[in-house]
């Protein structure tokens, strides 16, 4: 029975933002995204981690608009200046649908938390796709969002970017990440306890990414801190991709590139703790 998920958007609360606007009227609000999908991208990506890409690529689907503000985003052009098209419920199941024919390994739904209603919808008019359904988001989750998806994800992938909520409202605007996003790891890990690997790829499970930012080593190993209780349930990529993108130049801190010595700081604490490290 199809269930209707659009209705989700005539007050939306999809995440903590609960905005409470009436998405379905094209009133937009705090993700910029109103009544219809936007995307900026879809193709086959062999850029992500190699237990995600496997031979086929990941097939990613790069959404537009995000429900956080990060000065530092690497995305910016996509996620805070909105680039990308707005289209339909069936063109997006049309896309993933694409994906899979060329011969996906996944597929790579990123920065998808603002438009679970579309994607709930497309899956739920078209079919869910045959190979795993991945959900990259910044972690700043809602409970009651992730619930919809116990069906639907096979491998949760979200970022805890910070170990401390001055850090994420200065820069990423909210000042409950690190309860949200600790929140979140633990409500995907009771959907998705064990990951399964099959030849090398990545079919169940969850994978943190954490971004280690400049001068902030303290912040990465506070988040490796709250995330040991579950090192044996997920994998963990600690990044070293930083670099000054959009407002970073702005924030002294943030306005160079991370340093070898900063990322390896992180990632010999992590190996120290017990964590499972992909790259």
């Amino acid at each position: 029975m199809k269930k209707g998920y659009l209705r989700l958007l005539l007050r939306c609360h999809l995440c903590p933002r609960e905005c409470g606007v009436n998405r379905l009227e094209g009133e937009i609000g705090f993700c910029g995204v109103g009544n219809r999908p936007k995307v900026s991208s879809a193709f086959l990506h062999f850029g992500e981690e190699r237990c995600l890409v496997g031979r086929g690529g990941s097939g990613t689907v790069f959404f537009s608009g995000c429900n956080l503000k990060c000065v530092f985003c690497q995305n910016y052009e996509i996620s805070q200046l909105h680039q990308g098209d707005e289209i339909t419920v069936e063109r997006l199941a049309q896309i993933v649908k694409t994906l899979e024919a060329c011969g996906a390994e996944n597929v790579n739904l990123v920065t998808p938390t603002h438009q679970v209603a579309f994607i709930l919808e497309a899956f739920d008019r078209h079919g869910k796709p045959s190979v795993p359904v991945v959900y990259n988001c910044g972690g700043y989750e809602k409970k009651e969002t992730l619930h919809l998806l116990k069906e639907i994800v096979d491998i949760y992938m979200p970022d805890f970017k910070y170990g401390d909520n001055a850090l994420s409202k200065r820069f990423s605007g909210c000042g409950d990440y690190v309860e949200r996003a600790l929140e979140t790891v633990k409500i995907m890990v009771t959907q998705q306890p064990v990951p399964v690997v099959k030849d090398g790829v990545l079919k169940k499970g969850v994978l943190v990414r954490h971004l280690v930012l400049p001068n902030f080593v303290k912040s990465s190993i506070r988040v490796l801190e709250l995330l040991k209780p579950y090192r044996e349930s997920i994998l963990l990529n600690v990044m070293a991709q930083y670099r000054p993108q959009y407002q970073a130049w702005a924030y002294k801190e943030l306005s160079r590139p991370l340093r070898t010595d900063e990322h390896q700081m992180v990632k010999n604490e992590a190996r120290r703790m017990g964590f499972t490290l992909v790259n």
